[in-house]
């Protein structure tokens, strides 16, 4: 919800209110280039909170990466804008930004572990499709709240009504900090404190090192499946949306309509492909969802160059409903699978990370400055989305299969 939120601010009121005296396209590039701070504090975070998941427990990060998320997005909502503070605005945005991505940094690869190390062997697809179904609820609260608010008056919305959701957040935020207090820490990670327990000697040889230099080939294979992934949740979500509003002048709500339709199927789709992972495994339902987003990319670019509303939502709720939660799904439990059990928080939050900077954080900056260079043509949109979803087929198709695997055990997968 509040990186969703984030998005569609960046998307559509951030310009104006942030960056006024610079030009519409300049003014976009220079919301998401503070929105891409974000993204590359975030491996930052992982180093700090990876290894304190590792040695503490993956409970205790999890609480402490929502608290100061929820914080910094109430924050946003709190925010004077550059015509009350001038510069300061901007500037206070990135701190507040930083800290999200800071907070973020441990956040998704945190959930994808609890969940995935709790789990029957049988049923890890389903249960690590369960953290994209939360990422699919807060994308539904998040466009909805947006939706519904952006029906006010254009000088109320811009005035005070971005801010609602982003005070609201504080509700989840407190909602979600009681969850996780109560749950149980997962069993895979208490039995490798036991075991750590009576291996302490190890920690004094370097282990953590050798076992980085032997995790090229996992580190490499997951990187290239998040790529795919996060590229292309936040060139859909983030880029298209302000795009259709910025630069073909439609309604901001056409894109997030078709966001919200694509959220409510998403949580009758995600269950269903997670279950399907348990039954035919990882690879080949990634690797149709990667397929099908490479396919898709040239004809939805041009569906929503036909500026029909209909059809626009229609696309977005597509790809909404259908590669982009469902790639996440797979990938939950797949990079949980992928790694041994010494190290894995580290190892997977570094994928999580650096796979977020290089896809999340810079495909819309990339975007948003490839089309300032070329003008008004879109086949530059169509390249990088092609670019990433090619990734993430080439990643797939060389990954193992690993549904079955000891979780337990510390060697890597491949």
């Amino acid at each position: 919800m509040d990186f969703t939120l984030y998005t569609l601010a960046a998307a559509l009121v951030f310009g104006p209110l942030f960056f006024p005296e610079q030009s519409p396209a300049v003014a976009l590039i220079a919301s998401f280039g503070v929105y891409g701070s974000g993204f590359l504090i975030r491996p930052v975070g992982r180093l700090f909170f990876g290894r304190v998941g590792d040695r503490h427990g993956r409970k205790v990060v999890l609480i402490a990466t929502l608290a100061m998320m929820g914080l910094a997005t109430a924050g946003i909502g709190l925010l004077p804008t550059y015509a009350q503070i001038g510069v300061w605005a901007p500037l206070l945005l990135t701190v507040l930004r930083l800290v999200q991505g800071f907070g973020a940094g441990a956040e998704l690869a945190g959930a994808s572990l609890l969940m995935v190390e709790s789990a029957p062997k049988h049923k890890r697809g389903f249960f690590g499709s369960v953290v994209a179904m939360g990422t699919n609820s807060g994308i539904f609260l998040a466009t909805v709240l947006w939706l519904s608010l952006s029906q006010m008056p254009k000088e109320q919305f811009m005035s005070w009504g971005w801010r609602v959701p982003f005070l609201l957040s504080l509700v989840t935020t407190f909602v979600a900090l009681y969850l996780r207090t109560s749950v149980k820490e997962s069993p895979v990670f208490e039995e490798l404190r036991r075991r750590r327990e009576a291996q302490k000697h190890e920690a004094k040889h370097g282990g953590v090192w050798r076992d980085v230099a032997k995790a090229k080939k996992p580190f490499l294979l997951s990187l290239a499946i998040r790529v795919s992934e996060n590229g292309a949740v936040y060139l859909v979500k983030g880029f298209l949306v302000g795009y259709t509003a910025s630069t073909l002048g439609l309604a901001g709500s056409v894109a997030t309509t078709g966001v919200m339709i694509g959220t409510v199927i998403g949580f009758a789709t995600v269950p269903l492909f997670g279950k399907l992972s348990d039954r035919y495994g990882r690879r080949p339902v990634f690797l149709a969802f990667a397929v099908f987003q490479l396919l898709f990319a040239v004809p939805a670019l041009a569906l929503i160059h036909t500026e029909n509303p209909v059809i626009i939502a229609i696309v977005f709720a597509v790809f909404v409903g259908g590669p982009l939660p469902n790639l996440y799904g797979v990938e939950s439990p797949w990079l949980v699978e992928m790694f041994g059990a010494k190290h894995r928080y580290t190892f997977m939050s570094t994928v999580k990370e650096v796979g977020a900077v290089l896809s999340g954080g810079l495909a819309p900056i990339l975007t948003a400055g490839v089309m300032a260079a070329a003008g008004p043509a879109w086949w530059p949109i169509a390249v990088i989305m092609l670019a990433y979803a090619a990734i993430g087929v080439l990643g797939a198709w060389l990954a193992p299969e690993t549904k079955d695997r000891d979780l337990s055990a510390e060697a890597d997968a491949c």
